[in-house]
């Protein structure tokens, strides 16, 4: 199975602000052969190795190689890998991120890290959980990737509406005086909805993977009106899901995944036209440096398989532009403006180049009007 850790806003928010004369960023892919983790260390090795050379203080490469030595040595580490590893290192803390998308092998290392890849696991996570939840039963699996689904054992999960309310059956008459018939039914399996949100709270505290509900009317209905986690998708699959197994929860989500997705950005592009028709959409590099660095993006789309050599000045934004042969290491103008963003309380999105507006590199739509 894949593993994965996927950093949640905050965790990136706290990495975007983090800087140190020595941060070595490194992106692995890790996709090829999970059942050989050695291949994986090896390839990590190398681009450790290739990290530290360009570590001139004799100090901090002693920490970073010290903190690099102790990861490789973990075989239990190795053993449970995703699509892509992401290592950010700095001589006195090390994170590591297992993320189920495909990102490109790179190695950085500049007074702060790369993060534009990493970006995608939060953009589009390709994992999500499925609520399959009946009156009869209810079951929490987790979708990762194209890798079998799993079901996940929550604590205190009640098994049945009729278990929760300590009934043989909802459809008996109730005592003199008490909620009975079609109302009473409605009623305990409102709280049965409601006991199932509550035990959720821990397993999806904290977390921004997409909740995906597969149920009927009316539970479906009822469980929306008490659900409590912000990242329930608007479409549930519907049936039954007593009937349905894992595998079919599993290729069924994965195709509500794409359209929740593909309405995103159709979203998006519609919006940024009509804010660009404002005065508020922009394309152009340096105009998006300035409006990041003075906190005026409200939205920032950048195409993930991009990179421009560069800089930008700390007061105004203003772009330094470098060629292949003179850019400073891990010197990125696309992944400062998406650092500058995230520190100003922008949304980033990490998308292919398709799309993005005009098909560019970036493109912003901005809080107000310059």
């Amino acid at each position: 199975m894949l593993h994965t850790d996927i950093p949640t806003r905050r965790e990136i928010e706290t990495l975007a602000a983090a800087t140190d004369p020595w941060s070595v960023s490194i992106y692995t892919p890790t996709e090829a052969d999970v059942a050989d983790p050695d291949a994986h260390r090896i390839r990590f090795g190398n681009q450790v190795r290739e990290a530290l050379e360009r570590v001139t203080d004799p100090a901090a490469k002693s920490e970073l190689r010290q903190e690099f030595d102790d990861l490789i040595d973990d075989e239990d580490f190795w053993r449970f890998q995703s699509r892509s590893l992401v290592v950010l290192a700095t001589p006195t803390r090390l994170r590591t991120y297992r993320v189920p998308n495909r990102l490109e092998a790179a190695v950085s290392v500049n007074d702060r890290f790369l993060l534009t890849s990493l970006l995608r696991a939060i953009t589009f996570p390709q994992t999500a959980f499925v609520l399959a939840l009946s009156e009869g039963a209810v079951r929490l699996v987790e979708i990762t990737g194209d890798a079998p689904a799993e079901e996940v054992r929550v604590s205190g999960l009640p098994s049945s509406a009729s278990d929760y309310a300590r009934k043989a059956s909802l459809s008996g008459r109730a005592p003199k005086g008490r909620i009975q018939g079609t109302e009473g039914r409605k009623l305990r399996v409102r709280q049965f909805a409601r006991a199932v949100d509550q035990q959720l709270r821990d397993v999806l505290s904290g977390r921004d993977v997409p909740l995906i509900l597969a149920a009927t009317e009316p539970i479906d209905s009822l469980f929306r009106a008490e659900n409590s986690y912000h990242a329930l998708l608007a479409e549930s699959i519907p049936g039954n899901p007593e009937h349905t197994s894992d595998d079919e929860l599993s290729a069924r989500s994965r195709e509500v995944l794409d359209r929740h997705y593909a309405d995103e950005l159709a979203t998006l592009a519609t919006l940024f036209e009509d804010r660009r028709s404002q005065g508020r959409g922009l394309v152009d590099l340096s105009d998006i440096a300035r409006a990041a660095t003075f906190g005026m993006v409200d939205t920032l789309l950048v195409d993930i398989d991009s990179s421009v050599p560069g800089t930008l000045a700390p007061q105004d934004g203003a772009v330094t532009f470098d060629s292949p042969a003179t850019a400073v290491e891990g010197a990125d103008v696309l992944d400062e403006i998406a650092r500058r963003v995230i520190l100003t309380g922008g949304r980033v999105l990490a998308v292919r180049s398709d799309d993005v507006p005009d098909k560019g590199k970036a493109a912003a739509i901005l809080r107000y009007a310059p």
